[in-house]
């Protein structure tokens, strides 16, 4: 057994609930594999699961579901890593926010040469996202039209990039013109200040009144029913989150005929659970990390400031991912 400094959440609610705890792991179980983390990533899925709107179940809990790091010991039944490989993973089971973690081995990811564990921790979940809404969701190539919300975000600078790099015309939206320039600066074709231009008409403008191939949103609310004005006939909105707080509650009507739209509410932790397209998910991504494909990492705060992470994320702080290092 050995001990650890985790974040624990120790009931749902606001970052009051977070708390620093010292926990001591047993033995990694048949199975599994002990890492030490060299970097922890924070998602908006973590703020869902502190206030409850996604429950954990037993509590407290660490939260925490993607990271990097350096294999410290290996349970019973595990060939395919050894201790001191580096590695990455991302999705269930929680536990993230520790300098130690026990995993299932099957969750982790050999981290290729040439590329360091900060990148990789900050590309994990959004690169397994990205992966499951270009290639399972809606395949995207030459000649699709995207639009992208949040087009700055840990999510959208990296599928803004990867979408381009398949011959996509990428249309964004941004909250300030800096967030702009740095979407811009990623490959997308058209950045749309929100606060200043109604982003339906303007999206339409930019397609010459035919509206995207397909359009992908984690604001949810409003954001999200306006968005299917923005979308061509036989289209698709993907729903991939609500920073918002909230999901509309349509009727299908809504949805056609009038609009002839198709609705997606993919998981992405779904998508991870299935080992082979887990598997299939990294391999890509890497590939591509290493042949360039661009990772921005916004901030870096030590562990113990988790806390201040998820006020950043919540108020719209940040661009690109944001690490913890613990």
């Amino acid at each position: 057994m050995t001990d650890t400094f985790a974040i624990e959440l120790a009931a749902p609610g606001g970052i009051d609930r977070l708390r620093a705890a010292t926990r001591t792991l047993p033995a990694p179980a048949s199975g599994e594999v002990r890492i030490r983390h060299s970097a922890i990533g924070v998602n908006f899925v973590d703020i869902y699961q502190r206030t409850g709107l996604y429950p954990l179940g037993d509590l407290p809990a660490v939260l925490g579901v993607e990271g990097a790091g350096v294999v410290e010991e290996v349970g019973p039944g595990v060939s395919e890593l050894a201790k001191g490989d580096r590695v990455a993973y991302a999705g269930l089971p929680v536990g993230g926010y520790a300098q130690a973690r026990n995993i299932p081995a099957d969750r982790l990811v050999r981290i290729p040469d040439g590329i360091d564990d900060r990148t990789a921790a900050a590309a994990m979940l959004r690169g397994v996202t990205a992966h499951m809404l270009l290639r399972r969701v809606f395949p995207v190539g030459p000649g699709t039209t995207i639009l992208m919300h949040a087009a700055a975000g840990g999510l959208g600078l990296l599928l803004t990039a990867w979408a381009k790099r398949l011959g996509a015309r990428v249309i964004g939206t941004a909250g300030s013109p800096a967030k702009a320039e740095l979407a811009l600066a990623q490959g997308a074709d058209h950045v749309i200040l929100y606060r200043e231009q109604d982003f339906v008409a303007e999206t339409r403008r930019l397609t010459d009144g035919s509206g995207v191939d397909v359009a992908f949103d984690g604001i949810g609310g409003e954001t999200l029913t306006r968005t299917l004005d923005a979308v061509r006939p036989f289209g698709m909105v993907a729903s991939i989150g609500q920073a918002s707080g909230s999901l509309p509650q349509w009727p299908l009507s809504e949805l056609g005929p009038r609009r002839s739209l198709a609705l997606s509410r993919p998981s992405v932790f779904a998508y991870a659970s299935d080992v082979a397209a887990y598997r299939q998910a990294t391999a890509e991504l890497f590939g591509e990390l290493l042949r360039g494909l661009p990772v921005t990492i916004g901030a870096e705060l030590p562990l113990a400031r988790v806390a201040d992470a998820h006020v950043m994320l919540e108020r719209g702080e940040t661009i690109g991912s944001l690490l913890l290092a613990p």
